[in-house]
């Protein structure tokens, strides 16, 4: 398999839940794995948005999930806040340039999932329809099956003495 350079890397063995939590790509993931920040993001990459803009903007979402993703975001350094010195005041949200190089590796795997979308929910499909305990299709799974069938012997009957 051709593993990208940045991939290509000597992990060692076992790795560590230490050098696992101190990855930088762990870290990342985390940040963008979470339910909304991805969605942040891509919406401040359109334009700039007040708070209740925002709130509008994503369903379901409460108030107090969006302020720490934004937080989140905020402390990451991948957007800005600006407080405007209205009555009362207005905050504005937009992405950092951090946060703008962030929208291309979000566009890659973007098009990856539309690509492969179909191709993942065959695959789930092909798996739920697997007989509990395997897959069926494997050479140990037909093997064990053969086996079975071979040994498999009419019920014995047990008579009270």
């Amino acid at each position: 398999m051709n593993v990208p350079a940045a991939l290509d890397v000597d992990l060692g063995s076992p790795v560590t839940s230490e050098e696992h939590g101190h990855c930088p790509v762990t870290d990342v993931l985390r940040r963008v794995g979470d339910k909304w920040s991805v969605l942040i993001v891509v919406l401040l990459g359109q334009e700039p948005r007040h708070y209740n803009e925002l709130h509008r903007s994503v369903e379901g979402i409460s108030r107090r999930i969006l302020t720490r993703t934004l937080r989140n975001l905020e402390r990451d350094g991948l957007v800005t806040r600006t407080v405007h010195p209205t009555v009362p005041a207005t905050v504005e949200y937009a992405l950092s340039s951090l946060g703008a190089s962030l929208l291309i590796p979000i566009s890659a795997l973007a098009e990856w999932g539309v690509e492969h979308g179909q191709d993942i929910e065959n695959a789930r499909g092909q798996y739920d329809a697997r007989p509990p305990g395997g897959n069926e299709n494997s050479a140990d799974s037909r093997a064990a099956s053969a086996a079975g069938r071979q040994l498999a012997r009419p019920p014995r009957t047990v008579t009270a003495r």
